[in-house]
């Protein structure tokens, strides 16, 4: 059994948010959300309250205990790209993308 939260659309780049998923993947969840608590980086605010969602589901969804989770998926796909226009020397513009990130955390619970 296992529980899923989802975050969509998330104004932070996909490249940013991978490198946190990596680091948390196959960890148990207090030692995942102890990691993304003293990260200095901007993607582990929002996956921090992603996997306190996903754990809030298994406990009350599906009377799973808190105790022996761990964090068994976490990825990150491209959302879509909202471009933007820079004004630059004589006249040009260069287009900015600013890239959104669909975010999927599944925390299954430890056998044994």
């Amino acid at each position: 059994m296992e529980a899923k939260a989802y975050l969509r659309y998330v104004r932070i780049a996909p490249r940013k948010v991978q490198i946190v998923c990596d680091m948390i993947r196959n960890q148990k969840l207090d030692k995942a959300l102890a990691m993304m608590q003293y990260t200095p980086k901007a993607a582990c605010e929002p996956l921090y309250k992603l996997v306190k969602s996903a754990a809030a589901n298994a406990e009350n969804n599906f009377n799973m205990d808190k105790n022996n989770l761990y964090v068994a998926e976490c990825f990150v796909t491209p959302g879509p790209t909202l471009k933007r226009i820079r004004a630059r020397d004589k006249g040009r513009a260069y287009r900015v993308l600013k890239r959104t990130s669909h975010i999927t955390v599944v925390l299954k619970e430890m056998e044994g």
